[in-house]
């Protein structure tokens, strides 16, 4: 089967053609991305018109672009995918649209497909089938915990409470001052500091349960902030790399424990990392030795696939597609989709 998938859930505009076959690896024939970081660095944050109008402009030449890459026509593709949520309302319309358009014009069917499936079976792109296993999705606007049993079985055991990881990253980079995308920045500044420099809080860590709180260690580096600097609350020179270090050893300390502490629960001996923040190295770095330590096996999704892209939503739509699942033409989107009830 091949699927044309389109993804524009934020600010990245995404087109991918991807053939597979059930249990089978994927082979992904393009996967094209028109980032609009540098567009939004100028706001310091995504603003939606911005993004949707961007979409439009991006979306034809990269679907031309993909089609090119894979050597087939639209007349070739058997399935038509797009991003029907969580995500900007005004961006979702952009790609959901346009994969129907497409889908009516080839006389084909379209597949409305969940943005966190998407990343949740990202690590499995060149594997085909879904294993049972224990999943973090971590990510810009989401931070979820799942015990899955198969590629439509799966469970919530934790989320955030109020700020996903990858949204505590922006917010305290632009707290420090660091330029739109802050998760990179935070990452490539951090590297010269020292993770035990300030005592951050490890919010929730001694909670019982699975579910993720951090608001208390962004409001930590802001007082933090104010301490060392009465004046104006902005980041001594000499302090910035160790307090990028140390927030970021904050959160992958709660990231690591508390994913170990479900994959025991749910008796799962693999874990899967997926979603944007997953591509921080001192993240990774941290789950491979405790994943090791503990006798588990860590599944990380091949960094092209971790942040936004139309193939792990191409893939997503392959497993349902191969289970018989079809969208109606007037599925509406949803922004506010959850992957679990």
């Amino acid at each position: 089967m091949l699927v044309l998938a389109l993804e524009s859930s934020c600010d990245e505009t995404a087109a991918a053609i991807v053939r597979g076959e059930p249990g089978e690896p994927a082979d992904i024939l393009a996967s094209e991305v028109a980032s609009q970081a540098e567009i939004h660095r100028q706001y310091g944050g995504v603003v939606p018109e911005v993004a949707s109008r961007n979409h439009s402009l991006h979306l034809r030449p990269l679907v031309e672009q993909a089609t090119r890459r894979a050597g087939v026509g639209l007349r070739d593709v058997d399935l038509f995918a797009a991003t029907s949520g969580p995500g900007l309302a005004s961006s979702l319309l952009i790609g959901a649209t346009a994969a129907k358009a497409l889908a009516v014009a080839a006389g084909r069917p379209f597949l409305a497909i969940n943005h966190l499936e998407g990343h949740l079976f990202s690590p499995f792109v060149d594997r085909g089938r879904i294993p049972p296993h224990l999943a973090l999705i971590v990510s810009g606007g989401h931070t979820l915990l799942l015990d899955v049993a198969g590629a439509s079985d799966y469970r919530k055991l934790g989320t955030t409470r109020d700020d996903a990881a990858g949204e505590a990253f922006d917010k305290v980079a632009k707290m420090l001052g660091l330029p739109y995308p802050g998760g990179p920045e935070i990452e490539k500044t951090a590297a010269g500091g020292r993770p035990d420099a300030f005592d951050f809080p490890r919010s929730m860590l001694r909670d019982p349960g699975l579910d993720f709180s951090f608001s208390g260690l962004k409001t930590a580096v802001l007082y933090t902030l104010t301490d060392r600097n009465p004046e104006d609350g902005t980041p001594l020179p000499d302090d910035l790399p160790d307090l990028c270090a140390s927030f970021q050893q904050a959160v992958i300390d709660v990231l690591v424990a508390k994913s170990l502490r479900a994959a025991k629960r749910a008796g799962r001996d693999t874990l899967a990392l997926s979603g944007g923040v997953s591509l921080n190295r001192a993240l990774r770095e941290a789950f491979a030795g405790a994943c090791r330590d503990a006798g588990l096996e860590l599944l990380t999704a091949d960094p092209s696939l971790c942040g936004d892209n139309a193939a792990m939503i191409a893939f997503a739509a392959l497993l349902r597609a191969h289970r018989g699942h079809r969208s109606a033409l007037d599925a509406d989107i949803h922004p506010n989709l959850p992957l679990v009830p």
